[in-house]
């Protein structure tokens, strides 16, 4: 979002990865049982890239990784040296980790072709066998379940299920085991590795029945697997799996490593090795009874006309928190997954009293936090409370671009908002835009959505998208709230054009949508002009211009010093979370930065003081 009157930078860096994204699982947080299995399905299978057969041998083709080079080779990891740390091939079914080896590979040598000993070659190891899913990618090709193991071993193994053995009929040099079932539930043979690796396999295989949830219930040639999406597994082979999981070989530096490499060559990356815990959370689920904490801190500030900003300190819950209620005077408002909230709808020069309650996924709610009370201002404030189109591209070739403003007086959240389409005079919409997760605009904030092949001022962007900016000048397009429209460019159902090849621009006077097109509302420019795209002004009142002199920039703020757009000398006071008075300056318009240096990252509240007015922000620390 691009706000009218503050200058931002923006500083883009490219780097390799290499680690697995601090927020790759947020969308997890909260859930259990196979709620979480599914939703960790969705994140495993987003930006995982189906690699080659070959590409499992030697990442030839893939920018940064060496497939098995990095993912499986004997080398020290940050904790120190687990093995001889030689450079060879980490093979779980010949690594000997009290000893000597008793034979090595090393990468792009003695691939098999045929064996008959143990050492001959080695190839690639469908833990979950390829019988079940023949040559289907990508779980053909997952680094994750498909290992280097020793060609012979890997014959020995067949297609049996890993288990707990006794009576053994073979035994590797190492000490894996093919023999029966030592299980109750499962008589037939199993393959057992040594303990060293137990873990390793386990978890690649809760990985997999998690990645193919939506598949894995065809795979029923595998003894392991009952033919269902959700447990997977039949019950014996779910305790087995735990075991090993959790007591017999945990997650190690190791393993850890092996993930991060596997992320980096095919972008996924296996949650189980990240998030131990999440095994039981799945398939051995508890009832969660437990409470989340309180919420504590809660602070009410920069109060508008008709909005109050909400912060506090989140609760601590066994499980997790989801999201915390709202209530106002006692009485529910609204519901956030955020640690602040905005609430908007209040009446002016009213006092307002504020509460906040925490509430897990299992429906546990904390108690009341403390209460706070603030009153809103009184200000006349010109905005209609909602938001509207500012500006309209109908640009030459794919230059189609639309911006919507927000004069409202609070930050948006954009989840219930749309844009539709109507083509060529239709007399129903033909196309829907909804806005990305998480999108909002903050007060008097502009948001443009623009073709994804547009050349137009391509820094004020915001989204992309192709559908709804399929228009030509005789296209209906409407913005809507919970689906009810709220503003309209053209008229629906009418095919003449209304805005061809020109630039459209909301006239400063006009400070609300509207339902009907009305053409003097807009000044009109030029094709391709893009010299307004990224602010909307609108015209205030006197009391208006004086509040909005008290803004800071940028926010969030990550480098030492704080700058701030005024007109006039400003007493500025910065208070953390806890009240605590923590800076306290005067600055003038011939010096209006602060040095925000000893502020250690976190949430803040700025107040600022000017010719009897004040007002505070919330500043936040990166």
């Amino acid at each position: 979002m691009k706000h009218f009157y503050l200058l931002l930078f923006t500083i883009f860096t490219t780097t390799a990865f290499s680690q697995i994204p601090a927020n790759y699982y947020d969308t997890a947080n909260g859930l259990s049982g196979f709620a979480l299995k599914t939703e960790l399905r969705n994140i495993t299978a987003n930006g995982h890239t189906a690699r080659t057969y070959d590409q499992l041998y030697d990442g030839n083709g893939v920018s940064g990784s060496q497939g098995y080079n990095d993912t499986h080779s004997d080398v020290a990891t940050s904790s120190g040296n687990q093995y001889e740390s030689d450079g060879t091939i980490l093979d779980f079914y010949s690594e000997n980790p009290s000893g000597t080896d008793p034979y090595n590979f090393t990468h792009g040598n003695n691939q098999c072709g045929n064996q008959s000993a143990e050492g001959d070659c080695y190839n690639r190891e469908h833990l979950v066998p390829q019988s079940a899913y023949g040559s289907a990618y990508p779980m053909y090709s997952d680094i994750h379940q498909v290992i280097p193991t020793d060609g012979r071993v890997n014959n020995f193994r067949g297609s049996l299920p890993f288990g707990e053995a006794n009576n053994d009929d073979w035994v590797s040099l190492n000490g894996s085991i093919r023999g029966s079932s030592a299980m109750v539930g499962y008589s037939g043979n199993v393959f057992e590795p040594i303990d060293e690796f137990k873990g390793d396999i386990a978890r690649a295989l809760l990985y997999f029945a998690t990645r193919y949830e939506n598949t894995v219930d065809g795979y029923t040639s595998f003894d392991m697997f009952n033919g269902t999406e959700d447990q997977v597994f039949y019950d014996w082979a779910i305790d087995v799996l735990l075991d090993w999981h959790y007591n017999v070989d945990p997650v190690d530096q190791r393993e850890r490593d092996r993930n991060n490499a596997a992320y980096n060559f095919q972008g996924n990356a296996n949650p189980f090795v990240d998030h131990p815990e999440y095994a039981n959370m799945i398939w051995n689920p508890t009832p969660d009874t437990e409470n989340p904490t309180d919420p504590t801190n809660l602070v009410a500030s920069n109060p508008t006309d008709n909005s109050m900003d909400l912060i506090w300190t989140p609760s601590t819950d066994n499980i997790g928190v989801i999201g915390y209620d709202i209530y106002v005077g006692g009485s529910f408002n609204a519901t956030t997954a955020n640690t602040s909230y905005t609430v908007s709808g209040l009446n002016a020069e009213t006092n307002y009293c504020f509460t906040v309650k925490a509430k897990d996924a299992a429906g546990n709610e904390s108690g009341f936090s403390n209460q706070d009370c603030e009153m809103t201002t009184n200000n006349g404030s010109s905005g209609s409370g909602e938001l509207f189109f500012s500006e309209y591209i109908e640009g030459s070739s794919n230059n189609k671009v639309l911006e919507i403003a927000n004069f409202s007086g609070a930050t948006v959240n954009l989840s219930n908002y749309t844009m539709k389409l109507s083509s060529n005079g239709n007399a129903n919409w033909t196309a829907t835009y909804s806005f990305p997760g998480g999108a909002q605009i903050l007060n008097e904030d502009v948001y443009v959505v623009a073709n994804g092949s547009s050349t137009l001022c391509t820094s004020e962007e915001d989204d992309q998208n192709n559908t709804i900016t399929a228009f030509n000048g005789n296209d209906a397009i409407g913005l809507f709230k919970n689906d009810v429209l709220i503003d309209i460019l053209g008229t629906l159902g009418d095919a003449a054009d209304y805005a061809k090849d020109v630039t459209l621009v909301r006239k400063p006077n006009v400070a609300g949508p509207n339902t009907t097109y009305t053409p003097s509302e807009w000044s009109t420019f030029s094709q391709n002009n893009c010299d307004d795209l990224g602010s909307h002004t609108i015209t205030l009142s006197v009391n208006d211009v004086t509040m909005t002199n008290f803004k800071f920039y940028p926010n969030p703020v990550s480098t030492s010093k704080l700058e701030f757009s005024i007109n006039q000398s400003t007493s500025v006071q910065v208070y953390d979370i806890l009240g605590k008075l923590v800076i306290n300056k005067t600055i003038s318009p011939n010096k209006n930065w602060l040095n925000i240096s000893n502020l250690n990252k976190g949430i803040y509240l700025v107040k600022m003081t000017a010719n009897n007015k004040t007002t505070v922000k919330k500043l936040i620390r990166n």
